[in-house]
């Protein structure tokens, strides 16, 4: 809805820049446009009372937060998403001043511009940050002086002793910093191309799944008596039966499942939207939480959390649920992604090919499959060579 439209909402002053990345997660969440414009304006009004008292969206600390939501009746939503994204929420010991204002509008431009979600961004300003705290004082002067040695040297400096997967983080993070900085007119010269690439080899090693009996493991130590458990077993379901994301099993939505049709609408990375069939095992466990445990609350999500306020389980959630699931069960803690594997390895040894595979697990290209490969043992029979004069 835009401003020249019957009751459309323009946000000024210091948070105007999150206005447009707010209305995205309103409207992705599945928020009607009565309840989107209504927190639109809520966030206005929650930038109109900073302006008034001079502060910036980096400016609000805990105490700050305090005074604004019982100044400024339904900000909470607000807050909540400005915490999402690593604008709202710094500590009084925290970073201040130029860094934390630069970090916060590096935020807004990543959720705004490239449409990256909370989660990554918050990944991206902590790496920045470390970069940041190197440079010189004034920032914007050091901003200014920064060249392609001093990006390459903090980087070999950085990588020195990490693993692979660390230093590419940092690699994207420090690329996509350094992006903005030039676009916003802070460095004169395009300096992400001094960002030295991180050796890695694509397929280098094996996908980690786990034991269909450790999978059942998992989800037998769920207590489905409890709330806590059916809905537990039921996250848990959706990621070892489907293959989801972490992220894609917190952000289904209760109008993505079609039960007439025995579908669910997946939510998938660059706002990808796909349609999988809904297993008769999902399906169950997904009605046991829905009817005897999710409690009726404003939250479109499928799986939000037990106690008030109910509030949408966030992909860190969903890990710990995880995580607590490997403890109960006597495994070493794995992430979400494990079930993920465990998935395409049991249907690569039922017979399944490596584009089926792609096709449930939803991969782009057929690279990102081919790692699977190497656990295809029923392909990869066929390739050994006898062992020389017939010995076993």
């Amino acid at each position: 809805m835009s401003a020249d439209e019957p009751g459309g909402v323009v946000v000024t002053g210091p948070l105007a820049r999150y206005e447009a990345p707010f209305r995205g997660d309103l409207v992705q969440a599945g928020y009607a446009p009565r309840s989107v414009r209504d927190l639109v304006r809520a966030m206005d009004r929650a930038s109109r009372w900073l302006e008034a008292r001079g502060l910036q969206a980096g400016g609000i600390t805990p105490p700050v937060a305090d005074d604004l939501e019982a100044g400024v009746p339904g900000t909470g939503p607000v807050l909540r998403f400005l915490r999402h994204v690593g604008v709202a929420g710094a500590g009084a010991g925290s970073e201040a001043g130029p860094v934390a204002a630069l970090l916060a509008e590096f935020g807004a431009w990543l959720a705004g511009e490239r449409g990256l979600s909370p989660v990554t961004v918050r990944g991206y300003r902590k790496h920045a940050r470390v970069f940041l705290a190197g440079l010189a004082e004034p920032l914007d002067g050091a901003l200014q002086r920064l060249d392609a040695g001093q990006v390459t040297s903090f980087m070999l400096g950085y990588c020195q002793g990490r693993n692979t997967e660390s230093a590419k983080a940092m690699v994207t993070a420090i690329r996509a910093l350094l992006r903005f900085l030039h676009v916003s007119g802070r460095t004169p010269v395009l300096l992400a191309g001094a960002v030295p690439a991180v050796a890695g080899w694509r397929l280098a090693s094996l996908p980690r799944g786990l034991a269909a009996g450790q999978v059942g493991r998992l989800l037998d130590g769920c207590d489905r008596d409890t709330v806590t458990g059916r809905r537990d077993y039921a996250i848990l379901t959706v990621l070892a039966r489907l293959g989801l994301r972490g992220a894609e099993a917190a952000a289904v939505q209760l109008g993505d499942i079609d039960w007439r049709a025995g579908e669910v609408m997946i939510r998938g990375k660059g706002a990808r939207l796909d349609r999988l069939p809904l297993p008769v095992p999902v399906g169950e466990a997904l009605a046991a939480w829905l009817t005897g445990g999710r409690a009726r609350c404003g939250s479109p999500a499928v799986f939000v959390t037990v106690r008030a306020p109910y509030r949408q389980l966030s992909p860190e959630a969903v890990r710990a649920i995880m995580g607590r699931a490997c403890d109960r069960a006597g495994l070493a803690r794995r992430g979400a992604h494990r079930l993920r594997h465990s998935l395409a390895t049991e249907m690569l040894r039922g017979g399944a090919s490596l584009p089926e595979v792609g096709q449930v697990l939803r991969h782009r290209s057929q690279l990102a499959t081919s790692v699977y490969a190497k656990v295809d043992e029923n392909a990869l029979r066929v390739l050994a060579r006898p062992w020389p004069g017939g010995a076993a």
